[in-house]
């Protein structure tokens, strides 16, 4: 490039400067026509030197010129270079005052404001990224070729394999769904809604996919496995309460209307019917109740008097409370010990949470004729369990038992009057207190309720080794 322009910018000036010469050789010929030969080969001769010493001052003269032009112009082009390759840093040394120099001038303004933009630009991007980065929901863009454009961290979670940018789509994404509601907005640009089962195990989606205006599309998961399950969870809470409550007015309303239509009942039939009424009418007050108290605990305004208190005095107040119901099974309430440790709990919510278990281990476990009551310390919880020798629970009920309505002896639970929401009940305040619950059983071994209450301020353990021991020698 140097060379070109040097040798360009040189040929000009010594075309210049030939023709200059040519030229005052002409006009002195036509002017001195009429001098002596002597004289004009005089003049003709120092003419002709006069341009040759000019031509030698005149050539380093011009050979600089052009090789300052030729050296700014380079640099010109290097920092086109590095702009080109990104480098929007780059700046040209303004040197003079010329054109050149204002050419360089505005060259720097030039790229100080593509440097802004660009800068605007990445920090805007970054910004769009963390907040979509940030959201619950998955995303996922692609070009106008099913190629991932972009996805955002929920995305790649979801997808379980890495999202490339780059790469097709189904690559990376195999459910049928998603695939079919993008290629149908690549196909029709127009905003298309799907459900997907498949993408995550477990999980259900709902997909919102649109046209992007660079020609790819945009598609948007949401999540609403919670929100199905609620809903399945509505629907089967409003069956097993209307049919709770079906069975009982039925019964009510048979015994009733034969009173109804009878003239003159019998005293012993009217008093039957009526002792039968009674006892639906009974059923149905205790699911009222608990209906009532399963809505209290479940509700975000349940809110719990805990206090400190020694778990020993817990398990001895649930045993005095609670002996009258077994007086006439002849099932005996055992203390199996407890420790004098403080507890953070509600006493009226742990009697409920007590009686409502010793109830369950009298209708279910009534069999072993005893009912064993008691608590073991542990690192930073007292674990407190309700313990019966009955016919004892299937492993395929442990999972489920602490679920609204759910019963192991369907038939045995409506003759003994139970409601099926005590163990739900249960879980829902050992949860509020900080707790845990589960229950342990064998088939003929009977079966044992445990739960969890956080230990009072400074009752932490330093380890839980005698805490395992005083398990063993308490359920041996």
């Amino acid at each position: 490039m140097t060379r070109k322009v040097f040798t360009k910018l040189l040929g000009l000036f010594v075309l210049l400067l030939l023709f200059e010469t040519v030229a005052m050789e002409l006009i002195l010929r036509r002017f001195m026509e009429h001098m002596p030969a002597e004289t004009l080969h005089r003049l003709g001769n120092e003419a002709l030197w006069s341009g040759l010493i000019a031509l030698v001052v005149a050539l380093p003269l011009a050979a600089w010129a052009a090789g300052n032009v030729s050296q700014r112009l380079q640099r010109v082009v290097a920092f086109a270079r590095r702009i080109a390759q990104g480098d929007l840093s780059a700046r040209l040394d303004l040197a003079g005052g010329d054109e050149l120099s204002a050419m360089e001038l505005a060259l720097n303004q030039t790229a100080e404001r593509l440097d802004q933009n660009f800068t605007e630009l990445e920090n805007r991007r970054q910004e769009l990224a963390t907040m979509l980065d940030s959201m619950q929901e998955a995303v996922v863009a692609v070009t106008h070729d099913a190629h991932v454009r972009w996805s955002n961290a929920v995305m790649q979670s979801i997808a379980g394999t890495e999202i490339r940018a780059g790469r097709p789509l189904v690559h990376s994404v195999r459910d049928p769904e998603l695939l079919a509601c993008v290629r149908s907005v690549l196909e029709s640009r127009e905003i298309k809604f799907g459900r997907s089962n498949s993408l995550a195990p477990g999980r259900i989606f709902e997909i919102n996919a649109a046209p992007l205006p660079s020609g790819g599309a945009l598609a948007v998961l949401h999540d609403v496995t919670r929100i199905e399950a609620a809903e399945r969870s509505r629907r089967d809470f409003i069956a097993n309460v209307s049919h709770e409550l079906r069975t009982p007015l039925t019964s009510i309303q048979g015994y009733v209307e034969t009173l109804v239509e009878e003239p003159t009942p019998s005293p012993e039939t009217t008093r039957e019917f009526l002792a039968i009424i009674l006892k639906n009418a009974s059923r149905m007050n205790r699911l009222t109740e608990d209906l009532l108290a399963l809505a209290g605990v479940e509700s975000p305004d349940y809110k719990l008097a805990a206090q400190p208190i020694r778990a020993s005095a817990l398990v001895q107040d649930a045993i005095e409370s609670l002996g009258g119901i077994v007086v006439d099974s002849s099932i005996e309430l055992q203390m199996a010990g407890a420790p004098d440790d403080l507890v953070m709990a509600d006493p009226d919510a742990m009697n409920q949470v007590f009686g409502n278990l010793i109830e369950n281990a009298i209708k279910y476990g009534g069999t072993g004729k005893r009912i064993r009551i008691g608590a073991v310390p542990h690192a930073n919880e007292i674990e407190f369990f309700v313990q019966d020798f009955g016919a004892g629970i299937a492993s395929e009920h442990l999972q489920r038992i602490f679920e609204r309505f759910y019963r192991v002896d369907k038939a045995r639970s409506r003759e003994s009057g139970g409601t099926g929401l005590g163990l739900a009940i249960v879980k829902h305040i050992v949860q509020a207190h900080g707790g845990r619950i589960w229950v342990e059983s064998e088939l003929g071994a009977g079966a044992t309720f445990h739960f969890t209450l956080p230990l009072g301020p400074k009752q932490h353990r330093p380890d839980e080794a005698p805490a395992a021991a005083a398990t063993a020698a308490a359920r041996s």
